[in-house]
C-alpha cells in the first residue's frame, strides 16, 4: 500500500507538527502562540492575519500532499482520516493529559460556555456584579486557584465588563481531586470615579487568568 517509504515517514513527521502546535494547552489559544512568542515570530501580521493559523493549514496540505503521493491505494481516504486525526486529537490529548498526568494547576479545566457573568446599578456609585464559573479538576489531588478576569480583546470604543469584577478579586477557590464546581463570585464596584461606565449587562465566557503556587493560566 506504501509505494515511498521515504515520503510516508515525512509526511507523518510534518503533520504531527500542526497537531502540537495546535494544542489548546497550557492557555486558551494554540501552543503555537506560545511557542512564536516564545522565540520572537509575530503572531498576527498586518491585516490581523493569524501566523500561527497560517503555518497549520501550510503544514498541514504539506503533509496530506506527501501523505496521497506516498500511497498507492485509498489515498483520499487515508488523507480525509489523518485531516480529521490532526483537527481532533489536540483537544482529546490535552484531556488525556490532563486526567492521567497533569497535577495542580495543570489539571484544572474552565468551562467559559457555560460560565456567565451580572452587571446591575445598586445606586448611583455603585454597579452590583455577580459571576458564576465552572471549573472541573481532572487531576486526583486538591487544587487551590485564585481566579483573576481578564478582556484581551475589547477594543477602545467598549467598556470594560468583566474585568470589573477585579475590584472585589483575586477570588480563592478550592477543587478536590476529580471534582466539577460551579462557584459564585459577589462583588460592589466603585463606578463614581469613572468616567463611563455600564449600566447594567450580561457576558458569558469571559476571559480569566488562574494562578497557584507562583504559577498561571490564562483561559
Amino acid at each position: 500500500m506504501i509505494k515511498d517509504k521515504r515520503k510516508f515517514t515525512l509526511s507523518l513527521a510534518i503533520l504531527f507538527i500542526p497537531l502540537i502546535l495546535a494544542l489548546p494547552f497550557p492557555n486558551r489559544w494554540p501552543l503555537g502562540e506560545t511557542i512564536f512568542s516564545a522565540v520572537g515570530i509575530p503572531v498576527q501580521f498586518a491585516g490581523g492575519f493569524q501566523m500561527v493559523g497560517i503555518t497549520l493549514i501550510v503544514l498541514l496540505l504539506v503533509g496530506l500532499t506527501l501523505l496521497v503521493n506516498s500511497l498507492e491505494k485509498y489515498q483520499n481516504r487515508i488523507a480525509f482520516l489523518a485531516c480529521l486525526v490532526v483537527l481532533l486529537a489536540p483537544g482529546f490529548l490535552v484531556n488525556v493529559f490532563q486526567k492521567n498526568f497533569a497535577t495542580g494547576i495543570d489539571a484544572v479545566s474552565y468551562s467559559g460556555e457555560a460560565s456567565t457573568c451580572r452587571f446591575e446599578m445598586a445606586d448611583e456609585k455603585t454597579l452590583h456584579g455577580q459571576c458564576s464559573l465552572t471549573f472541573r479538576n481532572l487531576g486526583g489531588e486538591s487544587t487551590r486557584i485564585a481566579v483573576e478576569f481578564l478582556e484581551w480583546h475589547i477594543s477602545p470604543d467598549d467598556m470594560p465588563m468583566s474585568s470589573l469584577m477585579n475590584e472585589g478579586g483575586p477570588y480563592e477557590v478550592t477543587l478536590n481531586g476529580k471534582e466539577q464546581l460551579r462557584v459564585e463570585f459577589e462583588t460592589d464596584i466603585d463606578v463614581s470615579n469613572m468616567e463611563s461606565h455600564i449600566e447594567s449587562g450580561e457576558t458569558m465566557g469571559m476571559e480569566i487568568k488562574i494562578t497557584s503556587d507562583g504559577k498561571s493560566r490564562e483561559l
